[in-house]
């Protein structure tokens, strides 16, 4: 796992399979010793279902245990698969352990979540007593959600076939629990809103249940700016940092005694860093680092037309980070190429994007990283002759107007020993028409280029054994042909006779 930059946190990633089912986690250490811990769970909409991991708990001054939800392939709101809830004992497990190792008490966390994670915070919380339960527009009736919103999760949850009567005890795991009194003394803040198209059948039916808590707090948030279930917690981001840090400061929102100045900077961290360093994933790989064939390095790029692609030759998935802040995981296709964007313009100014390529078994690359720049739409320029991109060959094309640059070869690469005679050539040439292919003056063929600046190309001959170089150039639609990028490569056997032999 990357350091962070002096602006970020170190993510501490693991997988603990003590219990019936493996669990995997993201943990950072608190910042100025601080004696709390929040636990984080994932919505359905969270990238690499990790909830909250793009940077926004950043302030947080508590340890953060972020819990993944991706048990055999599928979500599972933390609880169960085919009704077997010894899914929801293995994630209790790592809570306690965790909680155990920083040496806290359930007083010292607390639950954390969206949606599908509220759900999860509120049972959580109230079954195993932690002290604070932040729960955001969560579902009360699970069982009824998934099987009308989600048929896949609701087979994995409930069995094929969803049985109604398992549809109707998970809808009541919630709502017993809080009629139980089970946990009165919790403090619990439900965030929620009539705009959220949930709200009449999910939440606003059991909220009188908390009537008997010493501390339940309803944060019912009306605005014309809220259009629907996701924006209900967009528009508090800001009032819930102030929330959680309150509670990790020991000062839950309420009348009466509190508690300040809850630091402990010098305390012993052994047990946590032995806990971690048992389960860690941080461990290395043998696939070669990614290749990033978009952004060029130190170019210059319209703030809302960012965008990342190359390839990871033997990786799963790449992921991108930003001093120390997770960006994003694209998945890796069966022919090495990846491909990501943000979902909103970047900020402008100066970035720095560190790539990760990680395999089947957890293992990760070393980062390339990728420095650019961002502008407003009419001051981008990409000046040309400027480095190419981070790992590939060749030079990135400049944006229209500017010449046209070598094409970049994703594959193979430079003096890459090629299995088989078969040779396919991938690559990126944007602004381009088309590419074409030469060894020894004679023209091999040509390949055309996609709207997204990909081509791919395949002789459909076998080649000789042997080292053979190929220049692979670009031309533009005015029939302007770019420099070459020279591509040395070797094939180690080939089948059949070879139609040309360079």
């Amino acid at each position: 796992m990357p350091k962070a930059a002096s602006k970020g946190r170190e993510l501490i990633q693991g997988i603990d399979t003590s219990g019936a089912y493996p669990v995997e986690y993201r943990f950072a250490h608190a910042k100025g010793g601080n004696r709390h811990l929040v636990v984080v769970f994932a919505n359905f909409a969270a990238t690499d279902d990790y909830g909250w991991s793009n940077g926004v708990l950043d302030p947080v001054r508590a340890n953060i245990l972020w819990i993944r939800d991706r048990f055999h392939g599928s979500n599972s709101y933390y609880l169960c698969k085919e009704m077997d809830f010894g899914l929801e004992q293995s994630v209790a497990a790592v809570i306690t352990k965790v909680m155990k190792a920083l040496d806290l008490t359930p007083d010292d966390v607390t639950m954390w979540g969206g949606s599908k994670g509220g759900s999860a915070a509120l049972f959580f919380g109230l079954r195993y007593g932690f002290r604070n339960i932040v729960s955001l527009v969560p579902q009360f009736l699970i069982g009824t959600y998934v099987s009308k919103r989600n048929p896949r999760v609701a087979r994995f949850m409930l069995g094929e076939g969803v049985p109604e009567e398992n549809v109707r005890i998970v809808d009541a795991i919630i709502p017993d629990l809080v009629r139980s009194g089970v946990s009165r003394t919790t403090n619990v803040y439900l965030l929620s809103s009539p705009q959220d198209e949930q709200y009449p059948e999910q939440v606003e039916p059991f909220v009188g249940l908390f009537q008997g808590y010493d501390n339940f707090n309803f944060i019912y948030s009306e605005s014309p700016f809220i259009t629907g279930h996701t924006q209900v917690t967009r528009r508090n981001v800001p009032f819930l940092m102030g929330l959680v840090n309150m509670l990790a400061d020991g000062l839950p929102p309420r009348l009466g005694l509190v508690r300040n100045g809850y630091e402990e900077p010098d305390r012993d961290t052994s047990a946590i860093d032995a806990y971690l360093s048992a389960n860690s994933r941080d461990k290395g790989t043998d696939i070669a680092p990614p290749v990033v064939v978009h952004p060029a390095l130190h170019s210059q790029l319209p703030r809302d037309e960012v965008y990342f692609s190359g390839t990871a030759q033997g990786a799963v998935r790449v992921s991108l980070w930003e001093h120390g802040k997770f960006l994003g995981s694209p998945s890796v296709a069966p022919d090495g190429t990846w491909s990501w964007k943000l979902s909103k313009p970047w900020s402008k100014g100066k970035h720095l994007v560190k790539c990760i390529a990680w395999d089947a078994t957890g293992g990760h690359t070393k980062g390339v990283e990728v420095p650019f720049t961002t502008v407003d739409a009419a001051a981008a320029v990409t000046a040309p002759g400027m480095p190419g991109p981070a790992g590939a060959q060749g030079i990135a094309p400049g944006m229209p107007g500017q010449p046209l640059g070598a094409p970049v070869v994703q594959a193979p690469g430079s003096y890459q020993q090629v299995m088989g005679a078969v040779v396919q050539f991938t690559g990126f040439a944007g602004g381009a028409a088309r590419v074409g292919f030469r060894a020894g003056g004679t023209l091999l063929g040509v390949s055309p280029v996609a709207a997204d600046g990909r081509w791919t190309w395949d002789s459909g001959w076998p080649w000789q054994e042997g080292m053979h170089s190929v220049e692979v150039f670009a031309v533009d639609a005015a029939g302007t042909e770019s420099p070459a990028a020279v591509v040395p490569f070797e094939v180690l056997s080939a089948a059949g006779a070879p139609r040309f032999a360079h």
